[in-house]
């Protein structure tokens, strides 16, 4: 048997690499990506938009890309002004960005106090699904988890397959608010030595989706200043446009006619990938090694040689990369990075790790230009630099950031579910073949 898997292993690697110049000559757009690196426009959305960069044309009619200070706005808005708008208001925001990128408006007071109701109301979960959880192999990580719970979650819909607008609207409304609860068991069922229903604390529907998914992981209401910080790390990971890797799987399942449970299992699956939703788990992997490996924290030149013997694949991980550095829309900032950098320090003060925050902050001061002299690349920290170091702050295992990440990203998943449903056309790229021409059959017994 391994014989055999040997071989379907190096022939996969023979036939299914393509020549860089084969791409170059054919104009491929590998990860529908132009060569300067923009994405491809291939739909249009009123939910995410995402600015890193602006396009100049010169005198004689060609285009160049500028890199410019980052933008981020839902429908709209600027996700800044949503988080400012909450701000010294003692209320969350969660709720209303969740609103605002289902309908496209911003919620009157009334309509968010009954939106946030009904989400409330829908957070508990049906004895079966608890007793799922908690049969579940030991062995599942957190994110396989998720994936199987959303899509045994059509068992208990009367109506699982509809692609009415009225369903899928209810089906995504249900899901969001039934996600903190689900990544919640999961994650106490994985730390419980004696496996027992009661253990479960029941969602407190009174609260806000921060404080609620807080308060059930540790049993206590959350300080305020916390929760309102994990309020604002969930709007800001809630939408990111149409193209980012997660979205674009929701839009191209949904396209297809498959239910909410499927198209939402298409986003928890992508998510799952080291290369989209696993970058804040890199980023704390690798300060862990930096703290281990640079002597004097405060030391520039020292914590210079060691990103550069991280991007020389020297060193860490050995992928050439600084992880939490570099986007593939934003240049110069993020802006969610940019609020997160000031809020992080305060944060770093209550939890006592200020020598740790500053090391982040040097990382951050020095690696942009190592990069940009080693690659020619304009690079900002992203938001996954910082919210690694947020989250353990707050006293969030590891374990849970990626899904975290799908608690909030559902509500950008199920906006362009709806989007996508609306439009109704089935996405359907072309791919040119890397064959040279028609092969003969030869019979099996002249192989």
């Amino acid at each position: 048997m391994d014989k055999i898997l040997k071989k379907v292993e190096e022939l996969a690697l023979l036939h299914d690499k393509i020549s860089p110049k084969v791409i170059k000559e054919k104009n491929i757009k590998l990860g529908l990506r132009n060569e300067d690196g923009t994405g491809v426009f291939v739909g249009i959305t009123s939910k995410g938009q995402v600015i890193g960069y602006e396009k100049i044309i010169s005198g004689d009619g060609s285009e160049k890309v500028q890199p410019i200070n980052g933008k981020l706005y839902y429908c709209g808005y600027d996700v800044g002004d949503l988080v400012d708008g909450k701000q010294g208001k003692n209320r969350f925001g969660f709720e209303e960005t969740i609103y605002l990128l289902l309908t496209g408006e911003l919620p009157a007071q009334e309509d968010l106090y009954s939106f946030s109701k009904a989400l409330g109301k829908r957070r508990a979960l049906p004895k079966e699904v608890k007793e799922m959880i908690l049969k579940r192999p030991l062995h599942d990580d957190q994110m396989g988890s998720l994936h199987t719970i959303v899509s045994a979650m059509h068992l208990f819909d009367k109506n699982p397959n509809s692609t009415d607008i009225k369903d899928v609207t209810r089906q995504c409304i249900d899901l969001i608010a039934k996600f903190p609860t689900i990544i919640a068991y999961n994650y106490q069922t994985s730390m419980m030595q004696k496996k027992d229903l009661k253990k479960f604390k029941e969602p407190e529907p009174s609260f806000s989706t921060a404080e609620n998914f807080l308060y059930m992981l540790s049993g206590r209401k959350p300080e305020a200043f916390v929760s309102d910080l994990f309020d604002t790390m969930l709007i800001f990971h809630a939408e990111h446009g149409g193209g980012n890797n997660s979205t674009f799987s929701t839009r191209c399942v949904s396209s297809s006619g498959a239910n909410t449970y499927m198209a939402i299992c298409a986003g928890i699956g992508s998510l799952s990938g080291h290369l989209h939703g696993g970058a804040s788990e890199a980023v704390v992997k690798m300060i862990s090694d930096v703290k281990n490996k640079v002597r004097d924290w405060e030391d520039d030149e020292e914590i210079a040689a060691y990103l550069r013997m991280l991007l020389d694949k020297k060193t860490g991980d050995k992928t050439g990369k600084i992880y939490g550095l570099g986007h593939a829309v934003y240049t110069m900032s993020d802006p969610r990075a940019v609020f997160l950098e000031e809020k992080a320090a305060d944060l770093a003060k209550i939890a006592g790790r200020e020598k740790e925050f500053a090391l982040y902050r040097k990382i951050a001061a020095i690696a942009p230009q190592l990069v940009k002299d080693k690659k020619g690349k304009v690079v900002c920290t992203n938001v996954d630099f910082y919210s690694g170091f947020v989250y353990q702050c707050m006293g969030i295992p590891q374990e849970l950031f990626t899904p975290i990440f799908a608690m909030a990203r559902v509500a950008g998943w199920a906006a362009h579910r709806i989007e996508e449903i609306v439009q109704g056309r089935i996405i359907r790229p072309s791919y040119l073949s890397s064959l040279k021409g028609k092969k003969n059959y030869t019979v099996l017994t002249d192989r």
